[in-house]
């Protein structure tokens, strides 16, 4: 090859295609960073998300257990009633006693939901 053939690249030029690369490869750099960041908080919040519905999920079921477990009472009760006035009664005992239970229960399920959605909810 002639003398006159070859390519030079001017030491500016070649400076600044160098100082461009080292750039691309920072900004490069930084995008991986934060997409490796963002994956992280993304775990993190999917699985305090999973452990509120599974908090929540386990109370609506205890509520649920309670609740089948004091209809069967209930029925026992009902079964060995004497006389029309004592299953009035009862029925009467449950419904007062099985309305407190529920409101109590709608309260606490609401307060973990709300607690599980805050929690599971990026910060700001």
């Amino acid at each position: 090859m002639a003398a006159s053939d070859r390519f030079e690249v001017p030491p500016e030029m070649r400076a600044l295609a160098e100082k461009s690369v080292e750039q691309a490869r920072q900004a490069f750099d930084g995008f991986i960073s934060a997409a490796h960041q963002a994956v992280s908080a993304f775990e993190g919040h999917a699985e305090t998300a999973r452990k509120g519905a599974r908090d929540v999920t386990e109370k609506a079921m205890s509520f649920a257990e309670h609740n089948i477990a004091s209809a069967f009472e209930l029925a026992q009760d009902l079964v060995r009633a004497k006389d029309m006035q004592e299953v009035l009664r009862l029925q009467g005992d449950y419904i007062r006693r099985q309305m407190q239970a529920l409101t109590e229960q709608a309260k606490e399920l609401g307060e973990s939901t709300s607690k599980a959605a805050k929690d599971a909810a990026p910060p700001r």
